[in-house]
């Protein structure tokens, strides 16, 4: 085993996951705190249990621990929070339009947020509300008996309490910073779902360096919204199932990104969905890594896109670089890190109970990612961003792969049922998917001309089934051109 210094270099597959839209407070405060320090002496930006948010009266608010055993649990908050640039202005600022000249918030907007969001909630065919749910919900925060995969798995290895978004918004900008450091200036999930900038994928391609993609059920969303790989070798896709099978013979790539399922019925963990399904998901992952052969060459990651609205309490940094000369969308400058999200860092190589936090003064976000795979791989950056974001090397400081399992007694939680009817409208997440599957060069008729006109597509199941059904001619088609 290599030295201290040079342990990046032990690491030859990186798998990342990326849920789906929660804070850092609301799934891992609880961690540690007082009567329960971090065992390796570190300090620890958690919840004391006394932070507080305004409601619409001025009252305050304080944080409470999640109450465990009834239906309601793993749906917290009960609905849906405000999602996007604006939304998380006013939760950070107050107001939907940020200071000029910055200045640092006060994550004091949540609770009136939340008390606005919730009557659009209920008005949505795609979203589903917990009866009862008020605005003081989004002040509820899970406690790691409740979420024991993902704070077994941040206590037996690594948890970062200063890893933020890339952008303070939504899904889709936030998830191309992690494909290509940049989402082109755009800041809402609406303006763009097909991102053109070079991507990590093409990037480890060119340097002959290996790369897979998979969703969980279905094909990755990431298959359609990062333009540079639409060509890409169906061998460079699959699903959970096809992951597992690559882990098992000893052929996993070099970097690997998971999706989770989407939907109302999937493992995203996006508010209002069964937070507990995330959690065995989480399990699977861990399991099908731990003891393999490529155990102990890995770097497993787990992060959130976004906080999508859920409390954090931690003002987010304003010293972040902007990724290029775009043109931001409602006059962003790319220069603030969005709201603070769980991120742990998997590894026989780290020591359990680690708390990590960048050497320097620049946080970690999604970029840190590109760059430790830039770093090890010997790659230019992609952006600005990525060229300034920390790695996170430094994490791995055993020189001895530990042999021991912290998860060896841990089930996955299990909801035991719904608390309310889940819409059978597919949200935008699958509606993006379906998107992408349509652009996909397949013509609905013979000849030299492109035409195809997505369905309507009115539930969940006719979405899957239509994203199948087209990728399947799409890999077909590709088959035939290939011959």
């Amino acid at each position: 085993m290599s030295t201290k210094a040079s342990l990046l270099l032990e690491i030859n597959h990186f798998v990342v996951v990326m849920l789906e839209n929660r804070s850092f407070d609301h799934m891992l405060g609880f961690l540690y705190g007082p009567g329960n320090p971090a065992p390796r002496g570190q300090a620890f930006e958690g919840l004391t249990g006394n932070e507080t948010n305004p409601d619409a009266n001025g009252k305050p608010v304080k944080v409470f621990k999640i109450p465990g055993g009834n239906a309601n649990t793993y749906f917290w908050p009960g609905a849906n929070p405000g999602e996007g640039y604006l939304n998380t202005n006013f939760q950070l600022f107050g107001t939907k339009n940020a200071p000029v000249p910055v200045v640092a918030s006060e994550n004091q907007g949540f609770v009136k947020n939340f008390a606005d969001t919730l009557p659009w909630d209920k008005a949505q065919k795609d979203q589903s509300v917990v009866p009862g749910t008020t605005a003081n919900n989004i002040m509820g925060m899970y406690t790691p008996d409740l979420l024991p995969v993902l704070s077994g798995l941040a206590t037996g290895y690594a948890v970062c309490d200063h890893w933020y978004s890339s952008a303070p918004t939504e899904t889709f900008p936030n998830r191309a910073f992690l494909a290509m450091a940049t989402s082109q200036g755009f800041v809402k999930d609406r303006s763009r779902s097909l991102f053109t900038a070079p991507s990590i994928f093409t990037l480890l391609s060119k340097n002959g360096r290996t790369w897979a993609i998979y969703g969980y059920d279905q094909q990755p969303k990431e298959r359609g919204s990062v333009a540079d790989i639409a060509s890409a070798p169906a061998s460079n896709f699959g699903l959970f199932s096809d992951f597992q099978a690559a882990v098992k013979k000893g052929t996993l790539a070099n970097y690997v990104f998971l999706e989770p399922s989407w939907g109302a019925k999937g493992n995203s963990q996006h508010p209002n969905y069964d937070v507990s399904l995330g959690e065995q998901f989480l399990l699977e992952i861990y399991q099908t890594l731990y003891g393999s052969s490529v155990w102990d060459e890995t770097l497993l990651v787990i992060t959130y896109d976004e906080h999508g609205g859920c409390y954090d309490h931690v003002p987010p940094p304003d010293n972040a670089v902007a990724p290029d000369d775009s043109a931001g969308e409602e006059g962003f400058d790319f220069k603030r890190f969005g709201v603070r999200v769980p991120t742990v860092l998997v590894s026989p190589l780290i020591p359990a109970g680690t708390v990590y936090r960048a050497p320097g003064t620049t946080p970690f976000d999604h970029t840190s990612i590109l760059a430790t795979v830039e770093h090890r791989y010997g790659l230019p950056s992609l952006t600005l961003r990525d060229a300034a974001a920390p790695d996170v090397s430094g994490v791995l400081t055993l020189a001895q792969a530990r042999k021991d399992d912290p998860l060896s007694a841990v089930k996955a939680p299990r909801s035991g049922g719904l608390p309310t009817a889940l819409p059978k409208a597919p949200d935008h997440l699958e509606m993006a998917l379906a998107a992408n599957a349509a652009n996909l060069p397949v013509p609905d008729v013979v000849g030299n001309a492109f035409h195809h006109t997505m369905p309507q597509l009115g539930t969940s199941r006719e979405v899957r089934k239509y994203v199948k059904n087209r990728y399947h001619d799409y890999e077909q088609q590709e088959k035939k051109r290939r011959k």
